[in-house]
């Protein structure tokens, strides 16, 4: 039987739908930064704070696809082909070596690969260990390498259990990405303490996919290498 929670959140809660504009509303603007509000400004500052939102809100949505799809080598091999089609947009943009950097979406593919790893009913837990830790390595050059891979494993694996979920999310969070920072640059990244507001969106993710059509299906899929076609085009012609 369902929680009074679980019945209150299912009735009044986000859809998937929803954490999807969520997040690449984020993810434009905190892109659109880096060719358009110098750095170092409150606004740029509240931008990326505000961009944090991103990489996790699509973490989760990968973990979501996982459970829901009926295909899964076909939704890993999906992934993969954006990774594809992203390299070379996210490398001009952000004026990246062509060979030792690469964008989320090889993140995201090596985290979809990982959690089904974690589900494999088969190996064993130190086969599972190591495979998960080739993927974290794997993704070592992609933007927000290992984090998301450990992100999208911890919000599989416990996706039934919003407490633990949300303990693995943070340490993985604090740890490996907002104590490093504020190590490495100090103060200045601060504001990678947005990461927590996804929390709330988590909280209020009511595990239903809203409207569901192809247009809608693959224009996620695509809004990430057109977003940086457009803000590259934008900021060579405009700037």
């Amino acid at each position: 039987m369902k929680s009074d929670r679980s019945l209150s959140i299912a009735s009044t809660g986000v859809n998937a739908n929803v954490l999807k504009i969520v997040a690449i509303i984020a993810m434009f603007f905190d892109h659109a930064t880096l060719a358009f509000i110098p750095e170092g400004t409150p606004l740029n500052w509240s931008v990326h704070f505000f961009g944090r939102l991103a990489a996790p809100l699509i973490c989760y949505l990968i973990a979501e696809g996982y459970h829901y799809t009926s295909n899964k080598k076909a939704y890993t091999k999906r992934l993969f082909l954006f990774a594809l089609i992203s390299h070379f947009p996210y490398v001009l943009y952000y004026n990246l070596s062509i060979w030792k950097a690469t964008s989320v979406m090889w993140s995201l593919t090596l985290g979809l690969i990982a959690l089904t790893i974690a589900n494999h009913k088969k190996l064993n837990l130190y086969a599972k260990s190591a495979l998960i830790l080739a993927c974290c390595l794997a993704a070592y050059t992609a933007n927000w390498n290992y984090i998301a891979v450990l992100w999208i494993v911890s919000f599989g694996v416990f996706r039934d259990q919003f407490d633990k979920k949300v303990v693995a999310y943070v340490a993985i969070g604090f740890f490996l990405y907002v104590l490093p920072g504020i190590q490495e640059y100090g103060a200045a990244v601060s504001y990678r303490f947005g990461f927590l507001m996804a929390i709330v969106f988590f909280y209020l993710y009511n595990r239903q996919p809203g409207k569901r059509n192809a247009f809608i299906k693959w224009s996620f899929y695509w809004f990430y290498p057109a977003h940086l076609v457009l803000l590259l085009l934008l900021s060579t012609f405009f700037l």
